[in-house]
């Protein structure tokens, strides 16, 4: 039913309801997410695909995400044999990865525009109001008495964001101003390739202020949360099944030996790493219920009658642990992904991260990356046990429900280095 959603049908049933989430922390629905399917989100789409998530874009990006990676396993090294919250130190690295990448430089600091716990803090309640049941969105007439308390909250953090979008463009229009009248340069970053977009007289759709907003939020919101979130839950699995973290690192001592970090380009020789990887995205997909679909036109679908205007929710969750698709569904297992063909690019219906078809999540390739990346080095660099002397039977697996299923409890964990003590130091 999902292949028939996403690919058979999928040009029937690529709009979106116009909710509260949508209009309030996307811009009257004009970021990716929310917008309906229209010339304007069609050129977006396009805008996303070809300029910004380009395999040469993502490419010239590299350096970035291998500088991030050296800093987090440095500041985890530095708290060796200290109780640490995992999340707290992958949302700053992740932060930073995406806000360089988007912003051109770490904006998210207590030396900038908002501190990184602020913006953590952001995200998390953005996450959580994109993906909640609102009322007022199923049962309009009571839409104006707010009954959930949501869309006051929904306007409270959408200013916050727009306060940090208004200085981050502010400060990129300075700076091309000074790149065209001096031989000052900078290398690009997404918001420049957004204001370049702007400005190209031959878009079928004009590009505002406001739209670039959207994408930016977009772009930096999704690419920290699910790549943190991913990661959390990857770490959470190999503390319950801390053989599977010993065959990871025997793995990788094979591979990579001791004597330097895992990079980007080791990835396709390390595929007991891509099947933890895939493992905990079937488990702990980052939407569980991909974000709505609206039917554009009347389609049938395994006899059932699907009208204009019909919501169509795709249950990645379910799909991820129905024992009609997986073995022991309930059980963390990599191994069964070895030898199989089964990737999470939107061609195999049993496992959707990502989504599938015109609504697939445009910047995946860099989620992999981020998340593949650290995961490794998270692993190959150091040893891991959970903190306070909990045992792997006690560890709370309890999930947060939203757009994104974060753990509802911190993970708690004390690492020690693995490798010598000099890979560690810039």
């Amino acid at each position: 039913m999902a292949k028939q959603v996403l690919k058979t049908h999928d040009s029937c049933l690529a709009g979106r309801p116009r909710t509260a989430a949508g209009v309030l922390t996307t811009y009257n629905c004009s970021g990716m997410l929310w917008s309906p399917y229209t010339p304007y989100w069609r050129q977006v789409r396009k805008m996303w695909s070809s300029e910004l998530f380009s395999p040469k874009r993502l490419e010239s990006f590299d350096y970035i995400r291998v500088e991030e990676t050296r800093a987090l396993v440095n500041g985890l090294f530095a708290l060796s044999g200290m109780d640490l919250k995992v999340k707290d130190h992958l949302a700053v690295n992740n932060m930073n990865v995406i806000s360089r990448i988007a912003f051109g430089k770490k904006y998210l600091d207590d030396s900038g525009v908002v501190s990184a716990e602020e913006f953590r803090s952001m995200l998390d309640e953005i996450f959580l109001l994109n993906g909640v049941l609102n009322i007022g969105d199923w049962i309009p007439w009571l839409g104006f008495m707010d009954l959930q308390g949501y869309v006051k909250r929904m306007r409270v953090v959408s200013e916050k964001f727009d306060r940090l979008l208004e200085h981050v463009i502010d400060e990129h229009k300075e700076r091309r101003l000074l790149m065209s009248s001096s031989d000052y340069w900078a290398p690009k970053d997404m918001v420049d390739l957004l204001l370049e977009v702007a400005e190209d007289p031959s878009l079928e759709v004009k590009f505002t202020r406001s739209n670039i907003k959207a994408q930016a939020l977009e772009l930096i919101g999704g690419g920290t949360e699910s790549s943190t979130v991913t990661i959390e839950w990857a770490m959470s699995e190999l503390m319950k099944k801390p053989e599977i973290l010993k065959k990871a690192q025997e793995e990788l001592d094979k591979v990579i030996g001791k004597e330097r970090w895992v990079e980007e380009k080791d990835m396709q020789n390390l595929p007991y790493i891509q099947a933890i990887t895939k493992e905990t995205m079937r488990m702990h997909p980052v939407a569980p219920l991909l974000v709505p679909r609206l039917a554009r036109e009347h389609v049938k679908i395994s006899d059932y009658d699907i009208p204009v205007g019909t919501q169509v929710i795709v249950n990645v969750w379910a799909i991820g642990r129905d024992p009609m698709s997986w073995n022991e569904p309930n059980e963390f297992r990599p191994e069964r992904f070895l030898g199989k063909v089964v990737d999470v690019k939107g061609q195999h219906f049993e496992l959707l991260p990502f989504g599938a078809g015109r609504r697939m999540c445009p910047g995946y390739l860099l989620g992999l990356k981020v998340i593949q990346s650290t995961l490794a080095n998270l692993i190959h660099g150091f040893e891991w046990k959970l903190a306070g002397g909990m045992s792997e039977e006690g560890l709370d697996m309890e999930e947060i429900f939203g757009l994104s299923t974060p753990r509802k409890l911190p993970l708690n964990v004390i690492v020690e280095p693995r490798l010598p003590t000099h890979l560690y130091v810039k």
